[in-house]
């Protein structure tokens, strides 16, 4: 069986996805659902999927190592970045090497970085006059959203498009390609 941690800041969206497509797999257990914001919507979702969740803060993420020791105790194969807005820590990257992967909401390496999320992405793109944006899964490394590239989809951007109407179309891109990237990585070496 492999084992996914996910980790999200927010509304947690791309979680309830990603835990809906593998609620009837008996070869996916999601171990849990780790925030670093404990008024996050993604933790009303985790209680509804009856999914554990662990709240850490700072101290957990940065300097005790109590996340990385709980990721090891649940032997996770995979750490499944979903709207999560920290720069994940070097001990953690270490022993997680090739095993953390992430979805960023525009085609990098244009528009990634620090502070670059959300809305912030698809009213840049806009700005830009870009005619055409969507995902990008990656691996995580060091540095905000300069990880190897996994996986690239695209959308459309209209001339008369707004971040909202940009954000569902790539919400769209998230649900339908996030969840079946994952599943090839869990599955490649088997």
């Amino acid at each position: 069986m492999k084992r996914i941690a996910l980790f999200a800041s927010g509304s947690g969206s791309n979680v309830q996805r990603i835990s809906e497509y593998f609620f009837n797999n008996a070869d996916v257990n999601i171990t849990g659902i780790y925030c670093n914001n404990p008024d996050a919507h993604v933790l009303f979702r985790a209680k509804k999927l009856r999914i554990p969740y662990t709240i850490f803060n700072r101290s957990d993420f940065y300097e005790s190592g109590t996340v990385l020791q709980k990721l090891l105790a649940e032997n996770v194969d995979l750490v499944v970045l979903a709207g999560f807005l920290w720069l994940v820590p070097l001990h953690i990257l270490n022993r997680f090497a090739g095993r953390i992967i992430n979805i960023h909401p525009a085609l990098l390496p244009k528009y990634g970085g620090r502070g670059m999320y959300g809305a912030r992405v698809h009213e840049a793109v806009i700005r830009s006059k870009e005619t055409e944006s969507g995902i990008t899964i990656h691996y995580v490394n060091e540095n905000y959203d300069e990880g190897n590239i996994i996986f690239q989809a695209k959308c459309l951007v209209n001339v008369n498009e707004t971040p909202d109407s940009l954000a569902a179309k790539i919400h769209t891109l998230e649900y339908e390609h996030y969840p079946k990237i994952i599943e090839q990585i869990l599955f490649s070496d088997t």
